[in-house]
């Protein structure tokens, strides 16, 4: 993919850190969907609906939540979910 974009982090970054855009995967079957709960209203129940429709089509799925959405994912959360995660869904909701 060469469409090049510059994200910005929201959380005070004084300089845009450069990192390559990770690979998608050509097919999602085989793989362990994260979903990531990041503690906004009801978007525990979006994650339901979600979880509910990839068990159904036979996916593994682990479910995580961050302590509070106010603040970025701890470090060990994020490492925890790299590991036992190949694909991951975050929910934003309110």
């Amino acid at each position: 993919m060469t469409d090049k974009r510059t994200l910005l982090d929201p959380t005070a970054e004084h300089a845009p850190a450069r990192r390559e855009r990770v690979t998608r995967p050509i097919s999602l079957e085989g793989l362990t969907f994260g979903l990531l709960d990041i503690t906004k209203d009801r978007g525990d129940i979006f994650l339901d609906q979600v979880e509910t429709q990839l068990v159904e089509r036979g996916f593994t799925v682990r479910r995580y939540q961050k302590p509070t959405f106010a603040r970025v994912a701890p470090t060990e959360l994020k490492q925890k979910i790299v590991v036992e995660c190949d694909v991951v869904i975050e929910a934003l909701a309110d």
